[in-house]
Formats: C-alpha cells, sequence, structure tokens
C-alpha cells in the first residue's frame, strides 16, 4: 500500500489481471462466508448474511469506483509484481492462516457451541467500523495508483511519495481500513472469541507497517521529508 506521484492517473483499459483481480476478490468474500456456514454447521445465521452482504457490497462498490477512476490499479492488483519484499510475503501468507482460523473458531462459537455471545448493538458498531473502513481504503486507493497488494519500491513506476487524500492525515491509511474491518467483524458476527485472531491480525499488521514505512524511508526518495509533515503512521497523535 505505497505512495504515489500526485499526477492524474492514466486511463487505461481493463485488462485480464484486472478482471481477474475483480473475481479473485469477489470468490474470497464467498469463501470466507463458506467456511464459516461449514463450520457451524448451518446457514441460519442472519449476522454471518449481514456479514457476507457489508464485505460483498463494499468490495463490489470499490470495484465499480476503481474502474471509474483508477483502472490501472485494478490492473496492477491482479498479479504478483516483481521486487516484492520477501518478509511481506511471509506477512501475507500468516495472514491468509489467520484469517482462515478466525472463520473457523466464527462458525464454531455462532453456529455450534454457543461460547460466546455479543448482543446486536455491537452489530450495529461494528457496521459503521465497517463502512468507515471501506470509504478510507476505496479514497486511499482512487488517489494512490501504486496501492499494491505487496510491498516494493515500485521503480517501475516512477515511485513517488504522496500527501493529498488521506495521507495528509496518516502514512497508511489502507492499513487503518485493515484494522478498522478486522475489529468490526467480531462485533457483527456477536463473537468475543473472534478477538483472539482478530488481536493477532491487528499486531501483524502494525508490524507490516513498521517495515513498510522503514523500506519507504530508506528506499524512496522524498519519503524521509513527507513523514516530517505527516508525522503518525496508523493513529494520529499516538503513531
Amino acid at each position: 500500500m505505497h505512495e504515489t506521484n500526485e499526477s492524474l492517473v492514466t486511463k487505461e483499459k481493463l485488462g485480464k489481471s484486472g478482471i481477474r483481480y475483480i473475481i479473485r476478490s469477489l470468490v474470497y468474500v464467498i469463501l470466507h462466508t463458506v467456511i464459516i456456514f461449514i463450520a457451524a454447521g448451518t446457514i441460519n445465521l442472519p449476522r454471518v448474511w449481514i456479514l457476507f452482504s457489508m464485505n460483498f457490497g463494499s468490495t463490489l462498490v470499490n470495484m465499480i469506483l476503481l474502474y471509474k477512476f483508477n483502472v490501472e490499479l485494478l490492473n496492477r492488483r491482479g498479479k504478483m509484481q516483481e521486487g516484492t519484499k520477501s518478509w511481506d510475503k511471509i506477512i501475507l501468507a500468516i495472514w491468509l492462516i489467520l484469517l482462515f482460523i478466525l472463520d473457523i473458531i466464527a462458525g464454531l462459537d455462532v453456529g455450534r457451541f454457543h461460547w460466546t455471545y455479543l448482543n446486536f448493538n455491537f452489530a450495529i458498531i461494528g457496521i459503521i467500523l465497517w463502512l468507515i473502513a471501506a470509504i478510507l481504503a476505496t479514497w486511499a486507493e482512487i488517489v494512490n495508483t501504486h496501492f499494491e497488494a505487496t510491498v516494493r519500491i515500485q521503480k517501475d513506476k516512477e515511485h513517488q511519495v504522496i500527501t493529498k487524500g488521506p495521507y495528509k492525515f496518516v502514512r497508511h491509511p489502507g492499513y487503518v481500513a485493515v484494522i478498522l474491518v478486522h475489529v468490526a467483524v467480531p462485533l457483527i458476527l456477536g463473537s468475543i472469541l473472534t478477538f483472539i485472531p482478530t488481536c493477532f491480525i491487528i499486531g501483524l499488521f502494525i508490524l507490516r507497517t513498521y517495515l513498510e514505512d522503514k523500506t519507504l524511508q530508506t528506499e524512496l526518495t522524498g519519503y524521509s521529508e513527507y513523514t516530517q509533515k505527516t508525522k503518525y503512521r496508523l493513529l494520529p497523535g499516538i503513531w
């Protein structure tokens, strides 16, 4: 989720990699929901359907807006780019494992054993957090054509620094959105136990933020100066 230059995004056609990314993103949403239902042993779970609707709907809207305003990013996110940091590949692999564990725990908790419970007021809070995260992530992606899925210095794209949009306030708004989404999931589902893998995921993305920020300060021209203007990585006033 890298910073970009401030020039207008060049309009290009949606390519095969972009189509592949759209399909893959929507399939992932469906797959995560199916795993929860399998673990739960039932599909009669209204709050899981709410989560699915939020996830599928926000993903679809995100794709439509990117198609309109930053189709180049759709094409770039559809394939693994050269130069991805090895530590980032490890982090992403761990994230996928944790997501699978989260789905299993959520399904077992809300569908089979009912170990924990949060009333629907918490789901409302989760929905609000999800909407904030979706808006923030899409905003960051629209202004940032370098908002790729992996961490690398994009020398092939004349990787530069941005100071507009959400990047005025924090240096990694995409990760703020990711963290908010993962906090929202247990609230929407009503599963306290689901916060266990969520905490590990949040820690993982704080680590990713630290490593990416360190990489950008070392390897991206102008980024160190940017950190003097936008001082906080994730949370204004704190870090």
